[in-house]
């Protein structure tokens, strides 16, 4: 499952695409809109895509974690437009028949999509609002 919604994720929705009784391990990773960055009062967010490219890149990395783990199952929704504060942005969920393997999928999944997918942040502050950079580790 790769997607795409302007709808609060459906968690359970992102988890259920990665249930098989053959993994030993299950992973959920949910990236929320905080109401803080360096010292400035965040409001909420917006996300904007390129959607074709989007979904086509986050396939890609879907299937490189299937690869690089085998037994693998993974599954990535990103939200687009504006997402309040305390709700999910992006949702990963990854299984695999050893815990391990599971979290070392699961950073890789979430550094390649901020990485590679053409999704732009814009954060809404009380004074104005900023663009950030979508890239791996970059306080995301």
């Amino acid at each position: 499952m790769t997607a795409m919604t302007a709808l609060p994720i459906d968690l359970a929705a992102v988890r259920a695409a990665v249930a098989d009784p053959g993994c030993g391990a299950v992973l959920i990773f949910e990236g929320t809109a905080r109401n803080a960055f360096e010292g400035r009062r965040v409001v909420h967010l917006s996300y904007e895509a390129w959607a074709e490219a989007a979904l086509a890149e986050m396939e890609a990395i879907a299937a490189e974690i299937r690869a690089e783990w085998p037994g693998s199952r993974v599954a990535m929704v990103h939200r687009v437009g504006l997402v309040p504060i305390g709700e999910a942005s992006v949702v990963i969920a990854v299984s695999t028949p050893h815990r391990a393997a599971c979290y070392e999928a699961s950073r890789a999944a979430i550094e390649r999509l901020k990485a590679r997918v053409p999704i732009w942040k814009k954060e809404s502050y009380e004074d104005g609002s900023a663009w950030k950079a979508n890239t791996p580790t970059a306080g995301g």
